[in-house]
């Protein structure tokens, strides 16, 4: 009897399982799961998102769909259509474009259920939205090199212009339409936003411990009074620290100090202060965090912690060692001046040289090393840096129990303003396809040569950094950099971003527009009264970055030329 109950329900279950597949046919027949397959790419071969795919019988639509982020779609039509097809491809700031699906395919669909049809190529639209996104971009970047126009205001006037155009310029002409505030989202990078939150609330913790005031005291002790040797401590303190500490905060902390150990030596403070702000634009190429422009390189390009530090630090290094042989010769008469030295002003720096709250340093310590090597090897289990620096900032947060209040104002919310309002105006030129026509045009000069591609990427960089601000630049060369490295032969290991890396930051020390880390030195310099003017910071500057870029530039080629 049991072996008969077991058979007879092995027996209900199959009746069953027969029944539901034969229904669930029945359905897919009635409710016409008839499928076309494809994929929409603009001219670069980039997959086009958001793409409005109709399939259109007799001039009638019949079924829709969108594509999806990487350019595919997947539309459903009823049983059995009469053929023959059109499929229609819209997308703002594209061209229409119509593919006919011819009566044989659409036959066929009833024995296969799906077609895969070829791919799609949209052709950009140069109206009205393309030329006022472009020069909207334009008005972010003179604002952005004028002085007396702060950052974060200019890439809000771009954004707010942008907006409304879109929503109110639209009311008059629907070819005004730039993009909406939901699209605007997509290109706001939060990966990077949240990766400087996280190291400026880490920072502060370290900053309230007065381990930069040691260190720079450290340097003079260290020099034995030798100016020559303090200047080449300094600048390499100031290049390691920049190497895990964002550059601008690098200089905040430094160039304080610097201008008081100046002034107790008898040394003009901007014989020290000029090649410590050209060494920490270096130092932070060679890591993820070290600069503003690397994270965004690795934010769009995936390259790890790991992969900077490994791929770049020789050649910085190589350009550190370029930059101190510089400036000791350039400064070699401010460094042979032997001025009264002050006791009183040395003696309030070794006030102030001494470590305030050890414990929390060592705190810092112990959670700084967690996430360097999380940083280091996190992003092969997919944690990301933003991650990793949000978890350390917390873990220490919790562990030395600060006044919560004045660590979260301690976070330069006006850097992440302007963060968000750049990515907006970036985006709104690539949305329109300006950064296409660049990086196909750049595309057509380079051809499939990756030396070209490479040395194009470099001194373009470099060379645009000295008249436009590096960060604004980096984030609009990243979509054409991505498109180099995917259709130039080779360019698949990531050396055009690390081009990009090198040629935007050592870019930087060409002229005091260059790098947010420069103005940052020039204002606090200007304020105890030693003004770093755009001529002299030229002057200076522009040498040392055909010195510097030349040296890393024979680092890269011999890195993923010759070695590979």
């Amino acid at each position: 009897m049991p072996k008969v109950r077991w058979l007879s329900a092995a027996a209900l279950i199959l009746i069953a399982a027969i029944l539901v597949l034969s229904n669930a046919r029945a359905q897919t027949n009635e409710s016409g799961k008839q499928m076309l397959t494809g994929m929409v790419q603009d001219e670069q071969n980039q997959p086009v998102s958001d793409a409005s795919v109709s399939l259109l019988a007799a001039g009638e639509p019949i079924a829709r769909t969108k594509t999806q982020p990487d350019g595919h779609y997947i539309i459903s039509l009823p049983r059995n259509p009469s053929g023959p097809l059109i499929l229609r491809i819209e997308r703002t700031h594209f061209q229409t474009t119509e593919m006919s699906v011819d009566a044989d395919s659409v036959a066929d669909l009833s024995e296969r259920q799906a077609l895969v049809l070829p791919a799609v190529t949209l052709k950009r639209q140069i109206g009205p939205a393309f030329w006022i996104a472009t020069l909207t971009f334009l008005l972010v970047l003179a604002l952005i090199a004028h002085s007396g126009f702060h950052n974060t205001l200019a890439a809000l006037v771009g954004a707010t212009t942008i907006f409304a155009v879109s929503y109110l310029g639209t009311l008059l002409d629907k070819r005004l339409f730039i993009l909406d505030f939901p699209l605007s989202l997509r290109y706001i990078d939060w990966n990077v936003i949240f990766l400087i939150m996280g190291m400026m609330i880490f920072i502060a913790v370290v900053e309230r411990t007065g381990l930069f005031q040691w260190l720079a005291l450290a340097a003079y002790r260290a020099s034995g009074g030798h100016f020559w040797l303090l200047l080449a401590i300094l600048m390499l303190v100031t290049g390691v620290a920049s190497a895990f500490l964002d550059n601008v905060t690098t200089m905040l902390l430094m160039t304080p100090i610097t201008i008081q150990i100046a002034l107790a030596l008898g040394v003009h403070p901007l014989a020290l202060l000029m090649p410590e702000v050209m060494a920490s634009n270096i130092g932070g190429i060679s890591t993820l965090i070290g600069t503003p422009t690397n994270i965004l390189i690795g934010s769009y390009g995936h390259i790890s912690f790991d992969a900077f530090l490994k791929n770049l630090t020789p050649g910085v290094l190589l350009a550190l060692f370029g930059l101190i042989v510089y400036s000791e010769i350039t400064y070699r008469e401010d460094l042979r001046r032997k001025g009264e030295v002050s006791e009183v002003l040395l003696e309030k720096l070794r006030e102030r040289a001494h470590i305030e709250e050890p414990g929390h340093l060592a705190k810092a310590a112990i959670v700084g090393m967690g996430m360097l090597l999380l940083f280091l090897f996190g992003e092969k289990i997919g944690l990301l840096p933003s991650v990793t620096a949000l978890m350390g900032a917390t873990a220490l947060l919790v562990w030395i129990k600060p006044d919560i209040e004045e660590m979260i104002e301690a976070v330069d919310w006006t850097t992440l303003v302007f963060f968000i309002a750049l990515f907006i105006d970036v985006g709104a030129v690539q949305e329109v396809g300006l950064m296409s026509l660049i990086a196909q045009g750049i595309g057509h000069v380079v051809g499939g040569h990756l030396t070209l591609a490479m040395l194009a990427v470099i001194w373009t960089s470099s060379l645009l950094s000295t008249v436009i601000a590096n960060i604004p630049f980096t984030a609009a060369m990243l979509p054409v950099v991505g498109y180099l490295t995917a259709t130039v032969p080779g360019a698949q290991n990531k050396a055009l971003f690390y081009s990009l890396s090198v040629g935007s930051a050592m870019g930087g020390n060409g002229s005091l527009i260059g790098a947010s880390a420069n103005m940052v030195t020039a204002g606090i310099a200007e304020r105890a009264g030693y003004p770093i003017t755009y001529k002299y910071f030229l002057k200076k500057g522009f040498p040392a970055l055909v010195i510097t870029t030349g040296l890393a530039t024979f680092w890269l080629l011999l890195r993923f030329l010759v070695v590979g």
